[in-house]
């Protein structure tokens, strides 16, 4: 399928889920001077709001007239969602119409998207933009946020070049660094570093809050506890979601981490320095050249 948008207009966009990502995508794209009008479509009446007042979108509309009316349609709801999302559109999808997402998980969207659209799941280009953060909702939103972030699509074999050079040019226009690699790899190196991270910041929260004397360990918290657990304040929800959808690679992960994990335990418990020593040059020497890259 060919389809006629020129590189630089990307006429009606709807931006399904008017979150943190969907509300600063908006505002990136009406920055970015390359859409003609901005639908919006969400279940949270003060996101839909917040994301109308701001201009990150021009109005308001249902699953069914998006698919109606749109050139691209975005969908930046939980992964869980996408399912349904798909089965709403569906019916009413445009030949002409490009679908993408910023759904954290590809594999299991992937199968959602080729169950539900059948013919019609070439016009889907899976996405993910590395870009979010520990806020969540439209008031968070900024138009830079994608700005030299990395998106990562991860075309299937179904997609024409053309389209995956529409969607590859779509999320260039707000500022991300396109990369393009398999769904698989996708989703076995972020549930590394990206979803474990999160996953063990929910987790020393909950080990925190969990304790007997909680109120006073967190009133004695400090920096490295604070940077270490930012994240825990991200949705929960999309968290769920992300587990759920990407388990195989995460319980991989979350398996080799506690193996590291109860090798500390027993460094500690044998009172060995050397060995703990050891471990942890390793790691600093890792983490320090991460920022010289």
């Amino acid at each position: 399928m060919t389809i006629t948008h020129s590189a630089g207009n990307y006429g009606t966009v709807t931006i399904v889920g008017v979150g943190l990502i969907g509300a600063s995508l908006g505002l990136a794209l009406k920055q970015a001077g390359v859409v003609k009008t901005v639908l919006g479509v969400g279940r949270s009446k003060e996101n839909v709001d917040q994301a109308l007042k701001m201009g990150a979108i021009d109005t308001v509309v249902d699953l069914v007239e998006a698919a109606k009316k749109s050139d691209v349609i975005v969908l930046c709801v939980p992964v869980a969602q996408m399912r349904s999302a798909f089965e709403l559109i569906e019916p009413y999808l445009e030949s002409k119409t490009m679908i993408t997402d910023a759904g954290s998980t590809k594999g299991d969207v992937i199968v959602a998207a080729k169950e539900v659209l059948g013919k019609k799941a070439c016009q889907f280009v899976p996405a993910h933009p590395i870009a979010g953060g520990a806020q969540h909702g439209a008031s968070a939103a900024k138009a830079d946020l994608f700005k030299g972030r990395q998106t990562i699509i991860c075309p299937m074999q179904d997609n024409s070049p053309e389209d995956i050079a529409l969607i590859k040019g779509f999320w260039e226009s707000v500022g991300s660094e396109v990369k393009k690699i398999s769904s698989v790899q996708h989703d076995a190196i972020y549930a590394a570093v990206s979803h474990l991270p999160h996953i063990l910041s929910y987790a020393l929260m909950a080990s925190v809050v969990n304790s007997e004397d909680a109120e006073q360990k967190l009133g004695h918290v400090g920096a490295g506890f604070r940077d270490f657990t930012r994240i825990a304040a991200s949705s929960p929800e999309m968290w769920r979601d992300i587990c759920l959808g990407n388990r195989t690679a995460i319980l991989k992960e979350l398996d080799q981490y506690l193996m590291i994990v109860n090798h500390m335990h027993q460094l500690i418990a044998q009172n060995d320095g050397p060995g703990l020593e050891k471990l942890f040059n390793k790691a600093s020497k890792a983490r320090k050249n991460l920022d010289v890259v």
